[in-house]
C-alpha cells in the first residue's frame, strides 16, 4: 500500500508501506478519508515521545472494511484502543485506562495509523457510517468526541447551567471550534466568545458560528469575567490568560498540550476556588453521541473543513506549521 510516513522532525514520505497482515478479533479498513490532528503535529515537530519515527500518523479515520467479518460495510473508527478489563473499562471510563493505544502510535504498542491506503484495527472499535454522515467527513468524529467531552465534563464541574454561564473558549482550531459549535448548538449556551489570533482561522470561525469571535487582546477579555474558559491550545500564556479571566468559583478545561510546563498564578486558583480541570480524549459513550449529533447535522454542515489528497499530505502538514492554513481542520483523501 502507498502511505504518508513520519520519517523525522518535520519529515514525512508519500512511499510504499508494508500492508497490514490481518489477525483474529481485527479487521483491515480501506480509508476513505484521515484528519490530521494537533497532536500528529506535535509528532511531526518532534515532541511526541510515543510517536517515534519511522511511523504512519493519523487517527481520525473513515472507510469501507476490506477484510473481517463486516466486509464491505462503510465505518468510522474510534482510534482509543483499551483493554476492557481494568476498572476504569469496567466503570465506562475509558479513556483512562493505563493500558490504552491509539492508531498512529509505537510506544508502548506500536499502532500503524491511517495515514495509508490501509489501517489495521480491532473489531471493537468499529462503528458503522450513520446515515446523514458523509463518509468523507466522518473522520471529525474523533475531534468532536474530544469536544463533546470537555464540554461535558466542565459543565459538571461547574455545577452551573451553561446556557446561562458566560464562556471562552481560547483557540479557533478544530477543538476550539467544535466546542463552540457544540455550546451554542446543543447546549443552547447564550454568551460565548472564541479568541484566536490568526486573523484567517479567526475569519472562519466567524463565518460558522453565531457566537462572537476576536482576538485574544479584545476589550472584553478581561479579568474576572468568564464563569468557564476553555483552553484548546494549552501554552504558558494560554494558561495565564485562562487564570485571568475567569471568574472567582470558575472553572478552566485545559484541552491543549503545546507546552505542557509552565508558570501559574495558583494564588488566585487558591484563593478564589478556581477549578482547573485537565480532559483527556472521551469515553465509548461519548462516541456514540457524537456519530449521533453529526448525522442529524446538530452542528451544522461541517463546512469549515478542507480536503488535500494523501499524495499531498506533506505539504498540508507544512502549512498547518507554517501558519499559512485557515482551516481548522484539514482531512487527507488516498
Amino acid at each position: 500500500m502507498q502511505a504518508l510516513v513520519y520519517t523525522g522532525t518535520e519529515k514525512l514520505e508519500y512511499k510504499k508501506f508494508s500492508d497490514p497482515n490481518l489477525v483474529d478479533g481485527e479487521s483491515i479498513i480501506k480509508v476513505s478519508a484521515s484528519g490530521i490532528c494537533g497532536s500528529d503535529m506535535h509528532a511531526y515537530h518532534g515532541k511526541d515521545e510515543r510517536r517515534i519515527p519511522p511511523l504512519i500518523l493519523g487517527h481520525e479515520v473513515s472507510g469501507i472494511i476490506e477484510k473481517g467479518s463486516q466486509k464491505g460495510k462503510k465505518v468510522v473508527l474510534n482510534p482509543l484502543i483499551t483493554c476492557g478489563e481494568c476498572s476504569y473499562c469496567k466503570n465506562k471510563r475509558e479513556h483512562l485506562c493505563p493500558k490504552r493505544v491509539l492508531l498512529g502510535m509505537n510506544r508502548p504498542v506500536e499502532r500503524q495509523g491511517c495515514f495509508a491506503e490501509l489501517v489495521l484495527t480491532p473489531d471493537k472499535n468499529i462503528y458503522e457510517l450513520p446515515e446523514g454522515l458523509d463518509i468523507k467527513k466522518a473522520p471529525i468524529a474523533e475531534p468532536t468526541a474530544v469536544s463533546l467531552h470537555a464540554v461535558e465534563l466542565g459543565e459538571e464541574v461547574l455545577k452551573k447551567d451553561l446556557q446561562n454561564s458566560r464562556v471562552l473558549i481560547i483557540g479557533g482550531g478544530a477543538i476550539g471550534l467544535l466546542c463552540a459549535l457544540i455550546l451554542e448548538k446543543y447546549k443552547k449556551c447564550n454568551e460565548v466568545i472564541l479568541v484566536e489570533p490568526n486573523e484567517n482561522r479567526l475569519k472562519v470561525c466567524s463565518n460558522h458560528l453565531e457566537s462572537d469571535t476576536s482576538k485574544p487582546d479584545d476589550k472584553r477579555i478581561s479579568d474576572n469575567s468568564f464563569d468557564i474558559v476553555f483552553d484548546t491550545v494549552g501554552l504558558e500564556i494560554t494558561r495565564q490568560n485562562s487564570i485571568k479571566a475567569v471568574n472567582p468559583g470558575g472553572v478552566i478545561v485545559h484541552i491543549g498540550l503545546t507546552q505542557p510546563s509552565g508558570t501559574f498564578d495558583f494564588r488566585k486558583a487558591t484563593l478564589q476556588e478556581i477549578t482547573f480541570v485537565g480532559t483527556y480524549c472521551y469515553t465509548n459513550r461519548d462516541f456514540e453521541k457524537t456519530l449521533s449529533l453529526l448525522s442529524n447535522n446538530s452542528l451544522g454542515k461541517l463546512e469549515w473543513i478542507e480536503y488535500r489528497e494523501l499524495n499531498k499530505g506533506a505539504e498540508a502538514f507544512k502549512e498547518i506549521h507554517d501558519g499559512t492554513c485557515s482551516a481548522p481542520k484539514i482531512i487527507l483523501i488516498p
